[in-house]
């Protein structure tokens, strides 16, 4: 998906379609090529989706937080001159959508969160992280999925070199950190948002209680399970994400 990025000013993003604004937030050890099939299906669909580069490791060290991810996604949605937006987030990327949503309500029309961070203290990972361990990467990186075959090499490499760049691994500890520190279950009752919670029945990351509790606090949510599937459903079952989301968006006319 890297030959599709479009570089804009301080904004580097994928960009496929026309139509509702959908704009996917991916997690902290995400790539943008994880939701390959959303960026494949919806665009045909009558959407415009849009993946923006979090800027993870890019930020000040002080300034690797939950909330600025947040207002960065603003200022993105600002560039762009959108309105209206679907915001769909995976692990972190949920949280940051979840927040923002809490900061801007009126930008956004509809919120989908999966696997998200946000009411599970223990959702950023445990163990942090062995540097230079790579069997040990492996392990974390294939208890991510019900089917540890989805862990290719080529995803077991990017989160390795990841933990054993000291500086990237410091970032990674603080956002963790921001995210415990912004736990959201006091804000979910108030934010009437429609929102699509959809889960894997084996995460392990965040456990499905975690989605239930997401569910009985959200004032307007619906909640959607998936069989043999762990923590980025998107990834794992793309047919069976794409077509519970798209039937969720129909029935709520968006």
């Amino acid at each position: 998906m890297e030959e599709h990025l479009i570089e804009d000013g301080k904004y580097r993003y994928i960009e496929k379609g026309e139509g509702t604004p959908m704009i996917i937030l991916h997690g902290l050890m995400g790539g943008l090529s994880n939701f390959q099939g959303v960026s494949e299906y919806f665009p045909s669909k009558g959407y415009q989706v849009l993946i923006p580069e979090l800027p993870i490791y890019d930020m000040p060290l002080l300034k690797t937080t939950v909330k600025n991810f947040a207002t960065f996604l603003e200022g993105f949605i600002e560039h762009k001159g959108l309105k209206d937006v679907i915001l769909l987030g995976n692990s972190l990327g949920g949280h940051i959508g979840l927040l923002h949503t809490k900061m801007f309500p009126e930008m956004v029309k509809a919120l989908v969160i999966t696997g998200s961070s946000g009411l599970y203290e223990s959702a950023m990972g445990d163990g942090y992280p062995k540097r230079g361990d790579y069997e040990f990467i492996k392990k974390k990186a294939e208890d991510v999925f019900y089917d540890p075959k989805v862990a290719t090499k080529e995803i077991v490499d990017e989160v390795f070199a990841t933990v054993n760049d000291r500086m990237k691994l410091v970032k990674t500890l603080a956002i963790a950190k921001s995210a415990i520190r912004h736990n959201m279950s006091k804000d979910l009752p108030h934010m009437k948002t429609p929102t699509c919670i959809i889960w894997g029945e084996n995460d392990t990351v965040t456990p499905p209680n975690v989605a239930k509790e997401f569910h009985e606090l959200l004032p307007d949510s619906d909640l959607y399970w998936i069989e043999k599937c762990g923590h980025a459903p998107m990834m794992e079952h793309p047919n069976d994400f794409n077509h519970i989301l798209e039937a969720w968006l129909k029935k709520r006319n968006f």
